[in-house]
């Protein structure tokens, strides 16, 4: 025994902190194995019924502002306006579905939001996640004919619309569009709640490992949480003989031996929904004062035993590792370390050897320190060179531009001094916001270099806000469109073109517009550009338009999801890229 505690430092304090740890923590493991027998029921059932309380408030909030939203989507002028008019405007409907899909997009646990006006007019709605094919959607008046005469909305049950990225559950509030001078009826507007967005707040409620929570309705249909087969099925399919309550909170058991189960209710009045959360008796833990009382005795009396082993113990176990540490702490580092015989194979002797091979590490790498040092000074003499290139470039531009003038070649002059100053501006030290009076010039500067390349080929407008002029910008936006509509739209027709080049106000933001008359994109390729604009937001390489991606990428990265390019193209007629930014951003 003497030998084998001897040959290494492990096996003497193995040795020694299990003799001084055994007793106690055997006394402390029976006392609490004995203690955690017996679950307190009631601290699980008070956390479920918090939980449960919780997610309420959260579905209360959601179901209030799908409310509050369908009462301001009603009596909103737009939309009356819209649903009164007897011609079919265009424009009005794009606008009208971009102030519904703005006003959904923020909210996650929006699906979509429908308006159906009576008679031929189209529908709007925003369906910006997938397109419908066809609507699960209920009808209460199919239900009752003066449903609302009685009620003002109506909320589904759970149901399912056929999309072309395959079905899609959704909960839906339904209400009538009145006229609000003469009430009377205009359509009908649905909000639909996204069911996994509802099943994800449920699931990630906090209930213990294996429970999981039920949102029913007032048949006691279960339309969220649980499995997805479980949906649209009544809960006492599972739960056979389960009472469900109507009003208040409920706490009741259900079943026998292993499968019993602790089953908690609340309810959601607005709506007439039930939230039930079921618990695993087998997911109790055994917690009360008793435990704490006599688990701080067992820890007390083991802290005493092990303060007198372990002061002990260290010291026995530590002496020869300090004198390892002084030796060290004397040693110059800016000199040679210092060397170790080693006279052990325990961990101290390993420790020392290691230490031997540590410094020899030590010296290859202050070698290659030095070695790196130089290379970098290198590197930064080079970095310095190169910073004089684009003053060589310039120079050498000017010096032909000087040459054209003396040889009266008035376009080389020309272009030349276009292609100088459009070089020095995308350069500009490093600087990625201009003014727009900048960025307008250096895309009039871009347009004259490819005007002298490609003569009567097309012509370009700037119709610019006079007041924009000293308002800040993100540079390089504009050059990359008005590229992409020359050579993708321009070129390729027969007869000259015409590119419109944009900047007003609209409400508090600044709108830009690169308009061309160039052949037009069919709808299909149009979906394939806007598929890679959307590529661009997350990083994603994809084929295609690279100054496009580029001009989205910086674009939602500087300004945020509401500046994105949006590209509107007619086979034929031409292509339309636009994008807005803030004024508070862009006068900064």
């Amino acid at each position: 025994m003497k030998r084998w505690l001897a040959s290494s430092l492990k096996h003497k304090l193995s040795f020694m902190l299990v003799c001084s740890l055994l007793i106690p923590l055997l006394l402390l493991g029976v006392v609490s194995y004995r203690l955690a027998s017996s679950v307190t029921e009631e601290k699980a059932k008070e956390s479920g019924t918090n939980t449960l309380r919780q997610i309420r408030t959260n579905l209360e909030f959601i179901v209030l502002d799908a409310e509050n939203m369908s009462v301001f989507l009603i009596g909103h002028s737009d939309t009356q306006k819209y649903l009164t008019r007897k011609d079919n405007d265009a424009n009005e409907y794009l606008s009208m579905i971009g102030f519904l899909t703005n006003l959904a997009f923020s909210k996650k646990y929006i699906s979509d939001i429908t308006i159906q006006p009576n008679g031929t007019r189209p529908a709007l709605s925003t369906f910006f996640n997938y397109t419908v094919t066809r609507s699960g959607a209920p009808d209460p008046i199919e239900l009752s004919p003066d449903y609302y005469t009685e009620y003002s909305k109506y909320w589904t049950s759970l149901y399912e619309n056929e999309t072309i990225n395959g079905p899609k559950r959704v909960i839906s509030l339904m209400r009538p569009i009145r006229d609000i001078n003469n009430f009377r009826t205009l359509g009908n507007l649905t909000i639909s709640l996204n069911e996994e967005v509802i099943s994800t707040y449920l699931k990630t409620s906090g209930l213990v490992s294996n429970g999981y929570v039920l949102l029913l309705d007032a048949d006691g249909v279960i339309i969220s949480g649980g499995e997805p087969k479980w949906l649209k099925h009544k809960v006492t399919e599972l739960f056979p003989g389960l009472t469900i309550p109507r009003d208040g909170v409920h706490v009741s058991g259900y079943g026998e031996g292993e499968d019993k189960k602790t089953i908690l209710f609340d309810q959601i009045p607005n709506v007439h929904w039930t939230l039930m959360g079921v618990i695993p008796y087998s997911e109790y833990s055994a917690q009360n004062r008793f435990v704490l009382s006599l688990t701080a005795i067992a820890l007390t009396i083991s802290t005493l035993l092990l303060v007198g082993l372990v002061l002990y113990l260290v010291h026995r176990v530590t002496r020869p590792l300090s004198r390892l540490s002084a030796v060290l702490k004397s040693a110059n580092p800016d000199g040679e370390m210092p060397r170790f015989p080693v006279t052990t194979t325990d961990e101290v002797g390993q420790l020392m050897h290691t230490y031997n091979k540590f410094s020899n590490r030590i010296t290859h790498l202050t070698e290659q320190v030095r070695e790196n040092e130089a290379r970098k000074k290198e590197a930064d003499m080079r970095a310095l060179q190169a910073q004089i290139n684009p003053h060589f470039l310039y120079n050498t531009l000017s010096s032909v531009h000087w040459m054209a003038l003396m040889n009266k070649d008035e376009r080389i002059a020309e272009m030349v001094g276009s292609l100088s100053d459009f070089l020095r501006f995308s350069l500009n030290n490093g600087e990625e916001f201009c003014a727009i009076s900048q960025e307008i010039a250096h895309a009039r500067h871009y347009a004259q270099i490819q005007s002298i390349r490609f003569p009567d080929q097309f012509a370009i407008h700037f119709m610019i806000h006079p007041d924009l002029d000293q308002q800040m910008m993100l540079k390089l936006l504009l050059q990359p469109l008005i590229e992409n509509a020359l050579i993708h739209g321009i070129q390729k027709k027969q007869e000259p073109g015409l590119i419109h080049v944009i900047a007003d106000y609209i409400d508090d933001r600044i709108r830009f517009t690169v308009e061309d008359t160039g052949v037009g994109m069919e709808r299909e390729g149009l979906r394939a550009l806007q598929r890679q604009l959307d590529s661009a937001l997350y990083g994603d390489d994809a084929s295609g338009s690279y100054g496009l991606r580029n001009v989205q990428r910086r674009l939602v990265l500087h300004y945020g999801l509401d500046s994105r390019l949006t590209i509107d193209s007619i086979p034929g007629q031409g292509t339309k890229a636009t994008f807005t930014i803030p004024v508070r951003e862009a006068s900064q």
